[in-house]
């Protein structure tokens, strides 16, 4: 194994910083599409808001996930560069790669994360390409 320094895991920082703000910025739509899809809710109830609200209390829980990976992963950066800082360079090794393993989860769960939005997505249209064909059936029908 060769030894890594003190910048080897300063360079994940830059990194997982953008990922987190990444993360948070997925949050904070999520969120705020929540509290829309809450309040359409209760003036109206519709069984596909309720579906599209479970869809998303999935992705929350999952993006919550995350951001534990990439803040952990974050904190054994720098738990690592204090134990190489310490001499400690076999111990900074192990913790660095452990950090690795973290941003990689965190990576995993963002795809499982994107392919919940996308079929969220995906239902949406198809309901509106359910409407939209039962729309022209019906102006057909008018035309006759």
């Amino acid at each position: 194994m060769s030894d890594i320094s003190l910048t080897t895991p300063a360079l994940l920082f830059p990194a997982i910083s953008l990922l987190l703000l990444a993360y948070t910025n997925r949050f904070l739509t999520t969120a705020s599409l929540i509290r829309k899809l809450h309040s359409e809710y209760k003036s109206e109830p519709d069984q596909l808001l309720m579906g599209q609200i479970e869809n998303l209390r999935k992705r929350v829980v999952l993006i919550r996930n995350m951001q534990a990976l990439g803040i952990c992963s974050l904190f054994l950066c720098v738990f690592c560069m204090f134990l190489i800082f310490a001499g400690e360079n076999l111990i900074g090794k192990i913790v660095f790669g452990v950090s690795l393993l973290l941003l990689m989860a965190s990576l995993a769960l963002s795809i499982r994360e994107i392919q919940i939005s996308v079929n969220a997505l995906n239902i949406q249209l198809s309901d509106l390409e359910a409407y939209e064909n039962l729309r022209l059936k019906g102006n057909t029908k008018q035309q006759l």
